[in-house]
């Protein structure tokens, strides 16, 4: 659990160093999340460490509270929406530190095969930790959009990229889908140069380019079609479309031509 946990704080610390000195005014500004200015994307994140802290934790009280929480979307979606929302920026930030702090502490003590409970299936402590840079990772790019920043990309991308491969049968059963039974190779190239590759190497279907690209797709930031991935095959097609590397309702993501392709 060190290395994953040490990235996640890593991506974190990039994050908290972007939005940091910040104005009011820069606080405000708006991103491309409908109705969610950057204020309201840390509190997403501090809110979301908090329920992980709790699932890791305590899992018998998280399943508890989701289950209480699920008998009515309405006031689940309330919960989330509304949490230590009267907070400052400043508050916000402070929030998000201590609760990101506190859920690193629990998950580099546990066991990387620990299963957790979450929103969607229960994960490994391994994979529940991937999921949060994961997020931070997600959210930080609707924030430097906003800001007009360009990152680096960085060899955490590895850890997206997988997750993103490996919800493959998420995002399919998540739009209640059948999933695929064809496979489909997947050949990214890291920001060092260094080629990541899953699945079999004579699969027909294939998703290629920049680990970059593959990430923002993944993650809902980037439509397909606002990136350089090239794309064989009817199922690796359709999974482009719908791919989701997160828990939670089936979401649309960005519309095309919203977003200049970035260079490297």
């Amino acid at each position: 659990m060190e290395q994953i946990c040490n990235d996640l704080a890593m991506e974190q610390q990039e994050l908290d160093a972007v939005v940091a000195n910040l104005d009011a005014a820069g606080w405000e500004t708006m991103t491309a999340s409908i109705g969610w200015d950057i204020k309201e994307q840390i509190r997403h994140l501090a809110y979301f460490e908090n329920r992980a802290r709790l699932a890791a934790s305590n899992p018998e009280a998280f399943k508890q509270w989701f289950e209480e929480m699920r008998q009515d979307p309405n006031t689940m979606k309330r919960h989330m929406e509304t949490t230590r929302k009267y907070l400052t920026a400043e508050g916000t930030l402070k929030w998000w530190r201590e609760e990101r702090s506190a859920l690193l502490e629990i998950l580099a003590k546990m066991d990387r095969k620990t299963r957790l409970p979450w929103y969607g299936p229960a994960l490994s402590a391994m994979s529940f930790a991937t999921a949060r840079l994961m997020e931070t990772w997600a959210h930080g790019q609707d924030i430097v959009d906003a800001l007009g920043i360009r990152r680096k990309p960085t060899e955490r991308l590895r850890h997206i990229a997988h997750l993103g491969v490996s919800t493959f049968g998420w995002s399919h059963t998540n739009r209640k889908m059948e999933i695929p039974d064809t496979p489909v190779r997947v050949e990214l190239t890291g920001p060092s140069g260094d080629i990541w590759s899953w699945g079999p190497e004579e699969a027909k279907d294939m998703v290629k380019g920049r680990a970059e690209d593959f990430c923002l797709v993944v993650v809902q930031r980037r439509h397909v079609a606002d990136t350089d991935l090239i794309i064989k095959g009817e199922t690796a097609q359709q999974w482009m479309s719908i791919a989701q590397a997160y828990a939670g309702p089936a979401t649309e993501g960005r519309k095309p031509g919203k977003f200049l392709k970035s260079k490297q």
